[in-house]
């Protein structure tokens, strides 16, 4: 990731409610494209600007033509608050976290997440790394806020089963079972970014517990009870693979 500084100038009275809003709305706006990464922008007031700083998939997120129509109207309309357009300082690579893949198009893709991630929630099934989410052909209502908000809910389920809570049990079958309401918000995501790029698009499906080691390795397709085995794991996490029904997982994490 790169961590980047946008920098919004006043060239008008205003006020300070009108000025918070009009970067509040263009900051969701990059958030929900995938432009900017993470759930918390810090804005500061200093020397008559307002600053925030954001992590960035790329050194050319925030360039116009990764933007959709949503981003540029919250752009324009900063107009009407009295700011210009913010001017971008990059900082510079971010050291915890991952790089973004180079820029390609992949034979197939996988959306995945963890609790201790900030990237984007779709990666290439070639080389694991996060694919920044304006590169995928705009979708129709231009808009990744779904995907997003999935991503979000599947990181809280695993930070709840990594604390060992009393909502444990609950969190491992939202990320775990395939037919969760978690995951089957999740498989339909993976199938509209699979219709929109004409890529193929798995879906990661946790898994922990199991009688013994064995068994897990003579599991099978959960969804068509097919075998899923693989000879040897993908990037040393996919154990299992279908490709018909577009999941993998792992090896219970208790016997990997």
């Amino acid at each position: 990731m790169i961590l980047t500084r946008l920098i919004f100038e006043c060239f008008e009275d205003t006020t300070l409610t009108a000025v918070e809003r009009g970067i509040s709305s263009l900051i969701t706006e990059l958030k929900y494209n995938g432009q900017i990464i993470g759930n918390e922008f810090p804005c500061l007031l200093k020397d008559g600007q307002f600053v925030t700083q954001a992590l960035c998939p790329t050194e050319d997120a925030l360039a116009y033509y990764n933007n959709n129509n949503a981003v540029n109207r919250a752009l324009h309309a900063l107009s009407d608050v009295g700011v210009l357009k913010p001017k971008i300082d990059i900082l510079g690579q971010e050291l915890h976290s991952d790089m973004s893949d180079p820029e390609h198009v992949p034979s197939w893709q996988i959306l995945y997440t963890s609790y201790v991630q900030t990237c984007s929630p779709l990666r290439c099934g070639e080389h694991f790394a996060p694919i920044p989410l304006y590169r995928q052909p705009k979708l129709a209502n231009g808009c990744y806020k779904q995907l997003i908000n999935w991503q979000q809910d599947w990181q809280a389920c695993d930070q709840l089963q990594m604390n060992g809570r009393s909502a444990e049990f609950a969190a491992v079958a939202e990320i775990g079972d395939h037919n969760s309401s978690l995951a089957r918000r999740g498989r339909k995501l993976a199938k509209m970014l699979e219709e929109n790029s004409g890529i193929a698009t798995y879906y990661y499906l946790y898994r922990v517990g199991g009688e013994n080691k064995k068994s897990e390795q003579q599991r099978r397709c959960p969804n068509c009870n097919g075998e899923w085995a693989l000879p040897e794991a993908i990037h040393q996490v996919f154990d299992f693979k279908c490709d018909d029904c577009r999941l993998v997982s792992n090896l219970s994490w208790d016997y990997n």
